[in-house]
């Protein structure tokens, strides 16, 4: 499936592809910054090309959120979808409730499914959070979690140069 997406993008520059994917709900940083070192960006270029790509929906998603998901939940199968992602995340924001936005940024930046810009926007929204803390705290956690990734990257990179046989040449 996301071959297909990513073919869809083929020709587009590789920068565009990076923030789109970085932009898009489930993959984010997750998937964006190793997306694009496979196309043999630097770290730094595709640590701030993800960085922003994720950031671009942050204040768009926390103004109409709310909006959007009152006028969707008047269809059945969206009212239904509403209801299964607000609980998930609700079920993993015990730090936002405690914590607000100090706990909103560490839930955006542990980098694992159901966390991340996206689902912080759904949980500043059902914990009320005022925008302008929101925005800062969600910014703050897509950077953590982007070190993070980057970081994870790295030494993966690392790790599996080492397992080569030496001679060996990495593409890349």
């Amino acid at each position: 499936m996301f071959d297909i997406f990513l073919n869809c993008l083929k020709d587009l520059p590789k920068d565009y592809v990076v923030m789109i994917v970085a932009a898009l709900p489930v993959s984010e940083l997750r998937g964006a910054i190793p997306l694009a070192l496979s196309f043999g960006m630097s770290l730094p270029k595709a640590f701030w090309l993800s960085v922003l790509g994720n950031c671009v929906i942050v204040a768009p998603a926390l103004v109409l959120i709310k909006p959007v998901t009152e006028i969707l939940r008047k269809f059945k199968i969206w009212s239904r979808f509403f209801d299964w992602i607000f609980e998930r995340t609700r079920k993993n924001s015990d730090a936002i409730q405690k914590y607000e936005a100090l706990g909103l940024i560490i839930f955006v930046a542990i980098p694992l499914p159901m966390t991340g810009a996206w689902s912080g926007v759904i949980a500043a929204s059902l914990f009320k959070i005022r925008f302008r803390y929101a925005f800062a705290a969600i910014i703050c956690g897509i950077i953590c979690s982007g070190l993070i990734v980057a970081t994870l990257c790295v030494l993966g990179l690392l790790s599996w140069k080492a397992c080569l046989p030496a001679g060996k040449a990495v593409a890349g």
